[in-house]
C-alpha cells in the first residue's frame, strides 16, 4: 500500500496541457510563393530578409554596389527581372530591418561604413530608389547589425567591425547625421547579435569571443558576462518577460547546442539542449505571446519549435517541420500580420537560394471553429511607440503598446496613417479649414463662429475632468459600478481603451485650437481689410 502510494506521488503524465502541443507548419503553395528572386550569395551569417504587413525586403545580388528589393506583399508569383532596386549603398548590403512603428520606413547597413534610412513611397517603387531620407555616419569599418528600439520612436542602434556600438537619434531634419547620441566601446571583438528586452532598457549582445554580455545601453556599462568555456554562443535574444536570455550557438565537442539562462545571472546556464552535429548557423527566434521557441538553422531545411516554460525542464519540445529545400537566410512576420481567420500564430519567409525562390511558412494551431480564437490570441505589439526618443534618451521606459488583434477592433493591426506623408488629423479637417477661408462670411459671423468653438472646447475639458474625479472609463461607466477585470488581459484591455479614449479627446482639442488660431486670422484680416476701406 504504502509502495503504491508512493508511485502514484512520483507519477507525471507524458503529455502536459498546451495550446499549442499540436502547431504543424504549413508552407504556402506555388501561387503564394515568390519566384525568380535574385537573392544574395553573401556568406554574412544575417537573415537578409525583413518582413512587415506590407512588403517582404530581401538583400539582392547587384553589380557596383549593395542593394536590396522591396516587394508588395501580396504580389506574389514571378518578380520582373526589372522590378526596382533600393540601391544607394557602394557596398555589400549586410542587414536590413523595418522600423516596428512605421511599414514605410526601413533602414540598411553596408560594406561601405554607413547605415541609411529610407522611405518608401506608398504608391510603391517605379523606378530604382538612390535617396535615402536620411545617412548615418560613425563607423570607420563595414556595419554588420542594425537594430531598432523596441518601444522609442526613432532609435536605432548600428554595430559594425571596429567593435562599437552606436546609438543614432534620426529625429532631426538633417539628411546626414555624422555623431551618434551615444557609443559602446566594451567589446573586443565583432558583435554577433543584439537583442533588447521588452521595454528596451537593457541590451544583450553576444561576441565573437563567444561571450553573453548584457549592457545598459544609455550607460554602455557591462552588467553581466557569460562563460565561454561551457557554451560558444553566436546569437542571444531575450525571451520577453520570463527574465532569461537564450543563446544558440556551439557546445564543447562542436555539437549545435541552445542554452538557456538567468538574466541576472550569466555564470552558469539553467538549461543546454544539443540540437545535432552539422555546421550550419541556429536562428532563434521567439514568440513572447505563445511563449513558443522557432529553432532555423541555415543551410537546413528544417525548422524546430518549443515552448518554454519558467520551470524545469524549461523546453518542452513540440515538434518540427521539415522540408527538402534549404533556407539561405529567413524573415519573420510581425504578429500584427498574421490570419487569424486560419488560425496562424507565426508565419516565416524561407529564402531558398537554389530556386530563387521566397516561400511562406505559416504555424498553424489546429481547431475546428473558423470564428477568432481569444486564447491564442493575447494581447500584442502595435505599431504606436511608448515613448519618445528624448524620452528614452533621458532615462524614461515603457512597455510596448499593445493591441487586439481581433477583426474590427481598433487601432487597426496596422496604421498607416503615422507616416510622415499624411496629418493624424481626420481627412475631413482641411476641407472645413478651406471653408472658413471663403470670403463670403461676415465679422459677425465669423466671431460668432470663434465663441462658439471656445464654449465647445471648454465644456469638453469640464467635462474630461468630471470623467477623471468620477474615475469614468472610456466606454461610459463607472469603475465603481462595473464588475472588477478577472483576467490580466481584460485589465489591460480597459486600460487601453481608457487610454485611446483620452488620445482621441486630445486630438478633438488641437483641432479646436486649430480652428481658432484660423477664425481669428480671418478676423484680424477682416478688421484690416474693413479699415482699409
Amino acid at each position: 500500500m504504502k509502495h503504491s502510494k508512493i508511485c502514484q506521488m512520483s507519477w507525471q503524465p507524458q503529455y502536459r496541457c498546451s495550446k499549442y502541443r499540436h502547431v504543424f507548419g504549413k508552407p504556402a503553395n506555388k501561387e503564394s510563393c515568390y519566384d525568380c528572386v535574385p537573392i544574395t550569395r553573401s556568406v554574412q551569417d544575417n537573415h537578409f530578409c525583413a518582413v512587415n504587413p506590407i512588403f517582404i525586403a530581401v538583400v539582392t545580388e547587384c553589380a557596383g554596389g549593395g542593394a536590396f528589393l522591396v516587394i508588395p506583399i501580396q504580389q506574389s508569383g514571378k518578380l520582373d527581372p526589372h522590378h526596382p532596386k533600393v540601391c544607394g549603398h557602394r557596398g555589400n548590403v549586410l542587414d536590413i530591418k523595418w522600423n516596428p512603428f512605421n511599414d514605410y520606413v526601413i533602414a540598411s547597413c553596408s560594406e561601405d561604413a554607413t547605415v541609411k534610412i529610407w522611405d518608401i513611397p506608398k504608391h510603391l517603387l517605379n523606378k530604382n530608389l538612390t535617396n535615402p531620407s536620411k545617412e548615418l555616419l560613425g563607423h570607420t569599418r563595414r556595419v554588420g547589425l542594425i537594430e531598432w528600439h523596441p518601444t522609442a520612436s526613432n532609435i536605432i542602434f548600428s554595430t559594425g567591425y571596429d567593435y562599437k556600438i552606436m546609438i543614432w537619434n534620426i529625429d532631426s531634419d538633417d539628411p546626414v547625421i555624422y555623431s551618434p547620441v551615444r557609443t559602446i566601446e566594451c567589446h573586443k571583438d565583432v558583435i554577433l547579435s543584439m537583442s533588447f528586452n521588452t521595454d528596451g532598457s537593457l541590451l544583450a549582445t553576444s561576441c565573437k569571443d563567444r561571450i553573453i554580455r548584457v549592457i545598459d545601453p544609455r550607460q554602455g556599462t557591462i552588467i553581466q558576462e557569460s562563460n565561454c568555456k561551457i557554451h560558444k554562443a553566436s546569437k542571444v535574444l531575450f525571451l520577453g518577460n520570463m527574465k532569461m536570455l537564450l543563446s544558440s550557438g556551439t557546445s564543447r565537442w562542436n555539437n549545435r547546442q541552445v542554452a538557456l539562462w538567468d538574466q541576472n545571472d550569466l555564470s552558469v546556464p539553467l538549461q543546454q539542449e544539443d540540437l545535432d552535429g552539422s555546421s550550419g548557423l541556429i536562428f532563434p527566434f521567439y514568440d513572447c505571446d505563445t511563449n513558443m521557441l522557432y529553432i532555423v538553422g541555415k543551410g537546413d531545411g528544417n525548422i524546430r519549435y518549443y515552448e518554454v516554460c519558467p520551470q524545469k525542464p524549461y523546453f518542452q519540445y513540440l515538434n518540427e517541420y521539415r522540408s527538402s529545400l534549404p533556407q539561405k537566410g529567413i524573415g519573420a512576420l510581425p504578429k500584427r500580420g498574421v490570419n487569424v481567420s486560419t488560425c496562424e500564430v507565426f508565419r516565416f519567409y524561407k529564402l531558398v537560394t537554389i530556386k530563387s525562390l521566397i516561400e511562406p511558412v505559416s504555424m498553424i494551431v489546429p481547431r475546428r471553429s473558423e470564428s477568432y480564437q481569444d486564447d491564442i490570441y493575447p494581447m500584442t505589439a502595435g505599431t504606436q511607440p511608448a515613448l519618445t526618443a528624448h524620452e528614452w534618451l533621458s532615462g524614461i521606459n515603457r512597455d510596448p503598446v499593445l493591441i487586439s488583434l481581433k477583426p474590427g477592433s481598433t487601432p487597426a493591426p496596422y496604421q498607416v496613417e503615422e507616416t510622415k506623408e499624411e496629418p493624424r488629423f481626420p481627412i475631413k479637417e482641411p476641407k472645413e479649414v478651406h471653408e472658413l477661408k471663403m470670403p463670403t462670411r461676415t465679422l459677425w459671423e465669423i466671431e460668432y463662429k470663434t465663441e462658439i468653438i471656445r464654449e465647445d472646447r471648454s465644456n469638453k475639458k469640464a467635462l474630461e475632468k468630471h470623467q477623471d474625479t468620477k474615475q469614468a472609463m472610456s466606454n461610459g461607466f463607472d469603475i465603481s459600478e462595473s464588475p472588477p477585470p478577472k483576467t490580466e488581459n481584460e485589465l489591460l484591455q480597459m486600460f487601453y481603451k481608457q487610454q485611446e479614449e483620452i488620445r482621441r479627446l486630445r486630438e478633438q482639442i488641437n483641432q479646436r485650437d486649430v480652428q481658432i488660431k484660423q477664425l481669428e486670422l480671418e478676423i484680424k484680416n477682416k478688421r484690416n481689410s474693413t479699415a482699409s476701406y
